[in-house]
Parts: C-alpha cells; structure tokens; sequence
C-alpha cells in the first residue's frame, strides 16, 4: 500500500483503506489546488495531468474560486444555509467560512462519498454547531434529504443554496443528472439559490483529449455541450452574467481575456421563483 503524504492522517476503517489504493477525485483536486491531503497515488495521477494537460491547475483554481465567489453572493443575498455536494477535501477557504463572514449564524451541509474526505472534513470543518459533513452520495438526493444529522441543521422551509461545483460532470447519463436537480429545485424554497458549475463538450480541441483522460482515470461522467447543461437549471430562473466560464461568472477584478483551458469548464447560478 502506499503511503499518505504528511498531511493525511492514517485510518484504521477497511473502506478507508481500500480508497488509498486508487486515485481519489477529490484528493487529485487537492493536489492540483496545492493543498496537502492526497496519497502517492493521487499526486501521481495529479501530476500526470499537469504534465499531459498543462491547464489542469488552471481549471481546478478557476473552478474552486468560482464558487466561492458563487457561496458569498448567495449569502449576501440572504441565504444562511448551504448544501456543499462533492465537497471535497477541506481547502484553504471553506464554504462555511466564506458564508459565515457574510451571515455569521450561517449553517453548512457538506456531502462526500470518499470516506477519507469525510474524516477530514468532520475533523477539521465539522467544528461548531453550524457545519456538519455527512457520507453520501450526490446521485442518492433521497438519502441526504432524509438525513436526520441534515434535517437537524436546515429548514427545508426557508432558501437554501445547493452547490454542484464540478459534480454533475461525473454523472453518467443513465444516472439521470437532470433528475437529481429536479428532486431538489422540486423541495426547495422559492429564494432558494442552485449553482451549477460542470465541464464542457465540444469547445475546443483540448476538450476531447481532456476529456477521455479524465473518464479513462476514473471509469465514469460525461462532458455536457452548453445547451445540455442549460437544461440542468429547468424550474429555475438563472441569474445573470448566465452560463459563462467560471473565470468569467462574476469576476472580482475587470474583464480579462481567459485562456482556452479556462473555456472548458463553465458556471451559472439560478434562483427559485
């Protein structure tokens, strides 16, 4: 078996375990972030992106701060609590963090099928009454709506804001990604907040070779062509700038010209009427 790198704390759990033989999605997005928690086989599967596809680090940092750009406007706008899909593994600036400068009292669900995330997360997010971090599965909407710990945080009642940053592109199609959505949008509160962001077809020559390398990797998901991923926010009504690439939704500085890696993966943030 491998061995973690310094920041992973080892775990005695057989599943846990069994993860630590075979790239993580999640802990090879922590190693293209330049954060700490990835075993060998992660930081060479990382590695071997940024050498085969030199935009990988690029798409990974625009993706990650997207959101985060996308979890301050909905708290700003009100919203106190979140449901962070796929989270991943804790990061420099957390979802809950980033929602909590602008509405202190805001509560935070985060939601992993790597048990190793989940461990990290409980430890090092999970820290007040406010933030909780569940092991699920994004394509199981029922078993997080269900979920007591869930349900004793947020009020189904009041707007919440769901986050697939980078999830929904690992769905297959006969997973139904649209009808993961639409069991949300369908229970949510009208003001509640839905942001998409997901890797797209067909832009650009990168795309396809991108593409297979990342689905050869994990052995699932599909790239969506614009339109396809236009359709993944039915019911809602999506706020402007649109669906642009995450560079371009609601940039912090002024305009820039963004490269062609940064093309590949695009984001929108809709509102339920």
């Amino acid at each position: 078996m491998s061995q973690p790198h310094a920041g992973v704390v080892q775990m005695n759990d057989e599943d846990v375990k069994a993860g630590q033989a075979k790239p993580s999605i999640a802990r090879t997005y922590s190693y293209l972030l330049g954060d700490r928690d990835y075993y060998a086989v992660d930081q060479e599967i990382g590695q071997y992106f940024m050498d085969a596809l030199p935009g990988s680090v690029r798409i990974a940092t625009t993706a990650r701060r997207a959101v985060e750009r996308a979890v301050r406007e909905i708290a700003r706008d009100g919203v106190g609590q979140f449901i962070d899909f796929g989270c991943g593994l804790p990061t420099v600036d957390n979802v809950h963090q980033i929602a909590q400068r602008e509405l202190p009292d805001a509560r935070v669900v985060y939601v992993d099928n790597d048990p190793i995330v989940v461990a990290h997360g409980r430890a090092r997010m999970a820290t007040d009454g406010q933030t909780i971090v569940i092991l699920a599965d994004a394509r199981d909407p029922a078993s997080i709506y269900d979920n007591a710990d869930a349900r004793s945080l947020l009020d189904f009642d009041q707007p919440v804001g769901l986050l697939f940053s980078a999830v929904l592109g690992f769905v297959n199609d006969d997973e139904d990604p649209y009808g993961i959505v639409r069991f949300w949008v369908e229970r949510i509160a009208s003001g509640s907040r839905v942001y998409i962001a997901h890797f797209r077809s067909g832009y650009n020559e990168e795309t396809v070779a991108t593409e297979q390398k990342l689905q050869g990797t994990w052995g699932r998901g599909r790239w969506r062509g614009d339109s396809e991923i236009t359709k993944l926010f039915a019911g809602l009504d999506i706020l402007p700038p649109g669906l642009v690439p995450c560079a371009q939704w609601r940039p912090e500085s002024g305009p820039r010209e963004i490269t062609s890696w940064e093309q590949l993966i695009v984001s929108g943030l809709a509102a339920k009427p």
